[in-house]
């Protein structure tokens, strides 16, 4: 079974490949996944998936370098850089962000990423709530 590092490893790769369903399937059928800027927690691999694949068709050219990876018995800590193109605007962002995961029996059970909605926003020119 691969270690919390070796995911991670992975779920960067399939970001950069924009595989939303692989993506998927490294998490548990009742994982959370929680944005905290957003607010409001994802529940399951299929609003997981369903959320990648709005991410990937709002940013085709979205990139993710890992910056850092840390792992700290079942938790994985990604610090990342990434970047795209917001096709509704058009407009071109980069962010940096970091992501906390839990694996349990080599699936995420639980992830919270923290990043600048502010920074985001005002680059691709959404405005703030």
């Amino acid at each position: 079974m691969k270690n919390p590092k070796a995911i991670l490893s992975e779920w960067v790769r399939l970001m950069n490949a924009h595989d939303a369903v692989a993506l998927a399937e490294l998490y548990h059928p009742q994982a959370i996944n929680l944005q905290v800027a957003i607010g409001k927690p994802l529940t399951g691999q299929k609003e997981i998936m369903e959320d990648f694949r709005s991410f990937f068709t709002n940013i085709p050219d979205n990139y993710t370098k890992m910056e850092n990876l840390f792992e700290d018995g079942d938790w994985a800590i990604l610090e990342w850089s990434g970047g795209g193109t917001f096709t509704p605007t058009g407009k071109s962002f980069t962010l940096r962000g970091c992501g906390f995961f839990r694996v349990q029996d080599g699936k995420i059970v639980l992830q919270r990423g923290y990043w600048d909605k502010h920074t985001w926003f005002s680059q691709v020119g959404v405005p703030l709530e």
